[in-house]
């Protein structure tokens, strides 16, 4: 018996040093040393992402999603059904958002994950699809902790390229079950002299090109206005969503 008992440490302590002694990926080509260390830990998603495919039916967009060829991808596709179709690992660096930023992030595909709606743009979102939406939210913000208010859309991250999900998408919804800001008038009136472009800033859009960023933001907060310049009612919006976004990060 005292032979298997030692037996039994010898092989947990074995066990126990194997990350230790797992063989690391090579990306440098200069002669380096190896000495694997134990001591890390997965790169954890911080933001969502939403998308619309643009497709006509979901099997057309896990075509396009699953191809080698086409070089992009999400973690998630939500059909129009409600059905949730798990494509990538979350803690790999899925290709879904491209040139994007977002409050001095330059790479969020790095830093989120990706969720793609089974949606051409010119159509409503289906209850059964936001309400499977809003289901796969609180899983993964509860699993990795991501503040509630870094739940964008693709136009928000990539103005001026990208306006999904479309004007069409329920913000307000989504808001109202916990996920993204949201604001209800009346607000407090904007600041003396307040800036568009510095609002916008320290929302988190990326304003090198202001008409992007602000037609990005009314397609998100004030989707009845088109034009490109931000009201006083708007500038006291982004105050107000600021402040929601200081608060959900604080917590």
């Amino acid at each position: 018996m005292r032979i298997r008992a030692v037996w039994g440490c010898a092989v947990a302590i074995a066990l126990m040093l194997l990350p230790a002694c797992a063989p690391l990926p090579r990306y440098t080509t200069l002669p380096v040393e190896v000495k694997p260390s134990p001591n890390f830990g997965e790169r954890r998603p911080n933001y969502v992402i939403l998308h619309h495919t643009t497709n006509d039916t979901a099997e057309q967009a896990i075509t396009t999603l699953t191809s080698r060829f086409t070089q992009v991808s999400a973690h998630y596709l939500i059909g129009r059904d409600g059905r949730i179709v798990y494509l990538v690992d979350e803690l790999k660096r899925a290709w879904h958002a491209g040139d994007s930023y977002w409050g001095g992030n330059r790479d969020l595909n790095s830093s989120s994950i990706g969720i793609e709606l089974d949606n051409n743009g010119r159509e409503p979102f289906s209850d059964a699809q936001i309400s499977a939406l809003i289901d796969l939210l609180g899983d993964l913000v509860t699993r990795w902790n991501i503040p509630l208010a870094n739940v964008l859309g693709h136009g928000d991250v990539a103005p001026g390229r990208k306006v999904d999900p479309s004007a069409l998408f329920p913000w307000r919804r989504l808001a109202a079950a916990g996920f993204g800001l949201w604001c209800e008038p009346p607000f407090e009136p904007a600041k003396a002299g307040a800036d568009d472009a510095a609002l916008l800033a320290a929302l988190g859009y990326d304003v090198t090109r202001l008409p992007a960023a602000i037609a990005a933001f009314k397609r998100h907060w004030a989707q009845e206005d088109e034009s490109l310049t931000l009201s006083a009612e708007q500038q006291a919006l982004v105050q107000c969503l600021i402040g929601k976004q200081q608060g959900t990060a604080a917590n």
